[in-house]
């Protein structure tokens, strides 16, 4: 879709004093008007970071280069300069490098800034970053990875009065090394109303944009939904504080969307095919997220980072390839009863087997154990059948049997999807289907969105709830103004390698917290 010259720089670096660029603290060599100036208002961030490289991505108002300086100290003492991209129509003035060469183990800072293409003499203000480069296995650290899902949900917007997303702020506190957005990244099927009546009687008051007025169909009403999270000035400055791996779930495009669907006449969009909607919002997707594209298929979204000898990233998408929505009681793996995809379980298991890292933390979407129904069919993995796999189940056995036949240890899976906080122990002592090594999930969210209640667990892979983060019998829908918001930290100790993994509420404080000893190989 976009191809390697969308994806990376043009390679040219120098001194950081080269033109456009100012020592700290200076004056630009020339002084224009804002309004003349390409917008920084947009932040910038990074993501994927594997080894030694690094996406930054960033995005301005018209047409304008990219061009980053990154140094490993923050007076920027022998900076690097990069001319990246230019920042074009075509992808909605966004635009991205792909850093390489970069030292394990540092906290690299980072300054982009715009050169404006009408006139050369023009630049944004430079935009400010950080990030950690993965440890090295001589110089080994702890490493702490964040996730948490679902932003701006079930008509919960912007609402300044009551402090934005303060979530992103609570995270950003957290001091994670790596960001781990598990779907939901917008709402693009979820309308805001300019207010919405609370049950204590207070009103709250969204930020409306015409683009988040009604559902998206447009490539540009996409678009405008992304644009509108970095509104906030809490997620803008959590964007900037480290890098991110980013994976989508349906509310990108649809609520509960499959490919092969067809919406009828009572939807609220005015184009019923779903496979279109999808190609607009993967484009707009991928545009506004800092992931690096796979050259031999750029459209693609599950992906794996490496962060240095302890922590591998492995990220699923559950929604490119699965078949319709079902009773999904399939006997057999086929197209139908795909969730995954065969191409994507193959990789996956390649990637676990090869992985040298401790610890193999995967981002799935959506939880395998939970219950989500669409309707009289199923949205997620389970089927509501207490008995072996079936239909969607037959690809996640077929995974956990790989799994525990190659011995492959410490597969940890964090996901969202389903607005509350939970962990999950998978025993197979208590399951229907036996064929696995047991394992945790670990469910977070929403980050901004409405708080829901459990639909309840499939037993076929024996899950037990060690812990839940809302009250029992809450209402439905609950505001972030509730505080029953929530996010996740895994962190691996780097002299035992056990990692902790907590759960957290939108002030940060920790609800639940659970040791997992490292596991050898074998």
């Amino acid at each position: 879709m976009f191809g390697p010259a969308f994806s990376a720089g043009y390679g040219a670096t120098g001194p950081a004093s080269a033109a456009g660029f100012s020592a700290p603290g200076q004056a630009p060599a020339i002084v224009t008007s804002e309004g003349a100036r390409p917008s920084a208002a947009f932040g910038a961030t990074a993501g994927d970071v594997d080894g030694d490289r690094a996406i930054i991505w960033s995005r301005t108002d018209r047409p304008a280069r990219l061009v980053v300086e990154y140094s490993t100290t923050e007076s920027f003492a022998n900076a690097n300069r990069v001319i990246g991209p230019a920042a074009l129509e075509a992808t909605d003035f966004t635009a991205r490098l792909d850093l390489s060469g970069l030292r394990e183990g540092q906290r690299i800072f980072y300054r982009a800034r715009f050169q404006s293409l009408k006139d050369l003499g023009v630049w944004s203000e430079p935009i400010a970053g950080t990030f950690t480069t993965p440890p090295s296995r001589s110089s080994p650290r702890d490493v702490t990875v964040a996730w948490t899902a679902d932003t701006v949900g079930q008509g919960w917007g912007i609402n300044p009065e009551m402090g934005g997303m303060r979530l992103y702020d609570a995270m950003r506190q957290a001091g994670a090394d790596v960001f781990i957005h598990t779907g939901d990244t917008i709402y693009a099927d979820a309308p805001l109303q300019a207010e919405v009546k609370l049950d204590d009687g207070r009103v709250w008051r969204n930020l409306v944009t015409p683009e988040k007025s009604k559902v998206a169909e447009t490539l540009a009403e996409f678009r405008g939904n992304h644009r509108y999270n970095l509104l906030d000035e809490h997620v803008r400055r959590f964007n900037s504080s480290l890098s991110q791996f980013v994976i989508w779930d349906d509310h990108e495009v649809l609520n509960n969307w499959y490919p092969t669907e067809i919406l009828g006449p009572d939807a609220v969009h005015t184009e019923r095919s779903v496979a279109l909607l999808a190609a607009r919002a993967k484009r707009a997707f991928q545009e506004y997220t800092p992931m690096r594209f796979e050259p031999a298929d750029p459209e693609r979204i599950y992906r794996a980072c490496r962060f240095g000898p302890l922590v591998e990233i492995l990220g699923f998408d559950m929604r490119s390839y699965r078949g319709a929505n079902s009773t999904n009681r399939q006997p057999t793996i086929s197209e139908e009863s795909g969730i995954l995809g065969a191409a994507q379980v193959d990789w996956l298991k390649r990637r676990l087997l090869a992985s040298p890292a401790t610890w193999k933390i995967v981002a799935a979407d959506m939880p395998l154990g939970v219950v989500v129904p669409d309707g009289s069919a199923f949205e997620a993995v389970a089927n509501g059948h207490e008995g072996p796999p079936l239909g969607r189940e037959l690809e996640l056995a077929n995974l956990l049997r790989f799994i525990r036949d190659r011995r492959v240890r410490n597969v940890v899976f964090v996901t969202g999807d389903v607005h509350y906080c939970a962990a999950h122990y998978y025993d197979p002592a208590q399951a229907a289907f036996t064929e696995f090594h047991p394992f945790w999930e670990f469910v977070a969210g929403p980050a901004h969105a409405g708080t829901y209640g459990p639909t309840g667990l499939d037993r076929t892979f024996g899950p037990q709830v060690k812990f839940i983060g809302i009250p029992r019998g809450m209402k439905g829908n609950r505001p972030p103004s509730d505080g029953l918001q929530f996010f996740g930290t895994l962190r691996v100790d780097a002299k035992t390698h056990a990692l902790t993994a907590t759960l957290r509420n939108a002030g940060g404080d920790t609800l639940y917290k659970v040791e997992l000893p490292s596991e050898r190989r074998g």
